[in-house]
């Protein structure tokens, strides 16, 4: 894994974006445990605003009580 140097990111939103372009495709749950990010679909939304090419794929999952469920994948266009 690659670090972040201090002066790389300003806050979550351009962490999410370093993590895209240098990392690939981040999930939620990625996101919790890495950068402390609760809302990635917001800091998504903020940088599909600023005219980034955000790509979602959903992934099929089965949860610790048996369910199904997706799980978004977002990755950068180049």
């Amino acid at each position: 894994m690659k670090t972040i140097k201090e002066n790389q990111v300003k806050n979550q939103t351009d962490a999410v974006l370093w993590h895209l372009q240098n990392l690939g495709g981040l999930t939620s749950w990625q996101a919790i445990q890495e950068y402390g990010i609760t809302r990635l679909s917001d800091k998504i939304h903020k940088l599909r605003k600023q005219g980034y090419d955000i790509s979602s794929t959903y992934h099929k999952k089965t949860t610790r009580f048996g369910h199904k469920t997706s799980v978004a994948q977002y990755l950068l266009s180049i």
